[in-house]
């Protein structure tokens, strides 16, 4: 009998490990059509509620709101290989203090989540997380990562992705997209259905302007195209 139940757990945990990393492939390809979240807020919301979406290339993306989002986000993206040690650890420690929750997730980590799970803080659902993020950090390339999380984030009312939240909030394409309208718009990740990228209220207008700042401290980067078998990555150009 136990061997029996082990040997069920075994296939079950293979057939897991398969169809997780099956998953994992077809994305790395295939545009991102639908969230679990964008289900979540579909059902959560009333009958007016619409979901706004479109994918696009990181080509037409703005490098601007590219910049912006790591600036904001995850200053250490293109070094780690999925989570910031020193971040969670001082999120850990903000929170034992007993104040408000803070996170400590990297992009690479968000991304897991937007494309993969659900919401939430329990610790089997933080687990997926980090296995899904072991798992795009190793199959995929930074620059698709990038892609995937610029397509996929929450960033507006039923806003989903950066073209949707562009012509949203800016009346303009994210191609089109100017390095305060994209720090506007990064400046609203932590909470995008209750901050405005246009009009600001006090704390994005403040939190824009410190996003901008971080931006020229950062620099400017360029996405390196290689050739597919190659390992894609987003390099860094210092400021001379």
């Amino acid at each position: 009998m136990v061997k029996k139940v082990l040997k069920l757990i075994l296939k079950i945990f293979l057939w897991f490990i398969g169809l997780t990393v099956l998953w994992v492939l077809i994305y790395k390809f295939v545009p991102v059509p639908y969230t679990p979240l964008m289900a979540i807020r579909s059902i959560e919301g009333d009958k007016n509620y619409e979901t706004r979406h479109d994918w696009v290339p990181i080509d037409d993306i703005s490098p601007y709101l590219q910049l912006a989002v790591i600036s904001a986000e995850d200053q250490t993206f293109l070094s780690h290989s999925g989570f910031d040690r020193e971040a969670i650890e001082k999120a850990l420690e903000h929170n034992e203090k007993g104040k408000k929750l803070r996170g400590g997730s990297t992009i690479s980590q968000q991304t897991a989540k937007n494309a993969f799970l659900w919401p939430g803080r329990t610790w089997f659902r933080k687990g997926l997380e980090a296995y899904f993020t072991l798992l795009i950090e190793t199959l995929w390339s930074k620059e698709r990562i990038l892609e995937v999380y610029l397509n996929s984030v929450e960033m507006g009312p039923g806003v989903f992705g950066a073209e949707a939240a562009s012509q949203y909030w800016f009346h303009r394409s994210a191609k089109n997209l100017q390095p305060e309208n994209a720090a506007a718009i990064a400046a609203i990740l932590p909470n995008p259905r209750r901050y405005k990228a246009n009009p600001p209220g006090a704390y994005v207008a403040r939190r824009t302007q410190w996003i901008v700042r971080q931006m020229r401290y950062y620099g400017p980067f360029i996405l390196e195209k290689q050739e597919p078998k190659e390992v894609k990555k987003i390099s860094r150009k210092k400021k001379k």
